[in-house]
């Protein structure tokens, strides 16, 4: 049990019946009356997000999250299989789950997977991927003052903006994080 004043961005709990996270939290002292927390949380199964006030004193079920290292395989289907790098053994997961992820994977990417007993919760990309773009219009001199940006659609299916001097069938390197291109590879 975790005490609702020791939460802090990131925290993991179960409530409700469900599994929850921790996005954001407030400490708040009335003049006579007793402390409040203020928190939001995100339910990790559906994503749903709920506003809470909890008492000072109440308590909470802390839950314990692992991160396995798996490795993308091939689509199945709706599915996606990963491998676990331990055992080798198989996994489908739901296209919800892995949801934005898939904009930036590719077969043999290696990707940590947040598990809860036996039941995966999110996907963890790598915060920087190389892919190669397989389609964008060629930049053309002069039409810009400074320096410009093209649509660029990338081997996954993604679309990026690149610098005009970026051509077809060039490997780029892309954030995950925020979907931008960093640099040629």
């Amino acid at each position: 049990m975790i005490s609702v004043t020791e939460l802090r961005n990131g925290t993991k709990v179960e409530m409700d019946g469900g599994l929850w996270e921790c996005l954001d939290y407030s400490h708040l002292k009335m003049g006579r009356g007793g402390a409040k927390v203020v928190t939001k949380f995100r339910n990790m199964e559906s994503g749903a997000i709920v506003d809470r006030t909890f008492n000072s004193g109440e308590k909470l079920q802390d839950i314990y999250v692992e991160g396995k290292k798996m490795q993308y395989l091939y689509k199945d289907g709706d599915d996606f299989v990963f491998m676990d790098m331990d055992t080798f053994e198989q996994v489908h997961l739901s296209p919800s789950l892995v949801s934005d992820a898939a904009k930036y994977m590719k077969e043999n990417t290696e990707v940590e997977v947040a598990m809860y007993g036996d039941k995966a919760l999110s996907i963890t990309l790598p915060n920087q991927v190389i892919l190669k773009i397989v389609q964008t219009d060629p930049g053309v001199r002069g039409d810009t003052v400074s320096g410009g940006t093209k649509p660029a659609t990338l081997e996954t299916g993604a679309v990026v903006q690149v610098p005009l001097f970026v051509e077809q069938d060039t490997s780029v390197k892309v954030d995950t994080r925020t979907g931008m291109y960093l640099s040629r590879a």
